[in-house]
C-alpha cells in the first residue's frame, strides 16, 4: 500500500507567482512526497503526492487560476484500475 496515494497535478496562473514560496508552504503545510513546483512569476506547475488533495487544490486556488486539474488514485492504478 502507498503512503501518498493520490498524484495531485495542476497549473495555477497569476501575478507574482513564488515557486520557492510555494514549495515551502506545501511542504510544510500539507503532508505528502513527490513535490514539484516550478514555473515563473505568472504559471506554475504543482505535482504532489498527497492523502489530502484538496488541501493543495483550496491553497493554490488562493494564489491564482487553478486549471488542468488532475487528481489519481495511484492506489487503484497499482491494482490494475483505472485511477
Amino acid at each position: 500500500m502507498l503512503e501518498y496515494r493520490y498524484d495531485t497535478q495542476l497549473l495555477m496562473e497569476g501575478q507574482g507567482l513564488d515557486e520557492d514560496q510555494i514549495n515551502a508552504y506545501i511542504q510544510a503545510n500539507i503532508p505528502g512526497d513527490c513535490l514539484l513546483a516550478v514555473g515563473d512569476e505568472q504559471l506554475i506547475k504543482i505535482h504532489f503526492h498527497t492523502n489530502v488533495p484538496w488541501k493543495v487544490l483550496e491553497y493554490c486556488a488562493g494564489l491564482g487560476e487553478i486549471f488542468d486539474i488532475v487528481v489519481e488514485d495511484m492506489d487503484r492504478q497499482e491494482r490494475g484500475l483505472q485511477g
